[in-house]
């Protein structure tokens, strides 16, 4: 999912990482990759951020188009120095953050 500003200010108060930005010169290879997403990298590489389609408690509800978001991983770092990725199947994390979604 592609974010807003606000949404990937928010988000970065939960997660620590780093948005690539609209302009890094990658960013169409991973658009065709992955789709069209805000892109962070982080320690643990390369994640984007999916819609929770069920509550993240039991019983709990989302109201007022907020909605939560799980971090997915989409590529890990091939070394040490942190200067390659490996693509892998995404692997969803335990970080939820909670968006107010634009309509």
């Amino acid at each position: 999912m592609k974010l807003t500003s606000a949404q990937i200010e928010r988000t970065l108060r939960h997660f620590d990482a780093q948005a690539i930005p609209e302009s890094h010169p990658l960013l169409p290879r991973l658009n065709e990759l992955f789709g069209d997403h805000t892109f962070f990298v982080d320690s643990n590489g390369l994640s984007i951020m999916e819609v929770m389609t069920e509550p993240v408690d039991e019983g709990t509800e989302v109201a007022g188009g907020v909605h939560a978001v799980r971090v997915v991983n989409v590529a890990d770092w091939s070394d040490e120095t942190h200067s390659g990725l490996a693509v892998h199947e995404p692997e969803p994390t335990d970080t939820i953050v909670e968006l107010e979604l634009k309509h």
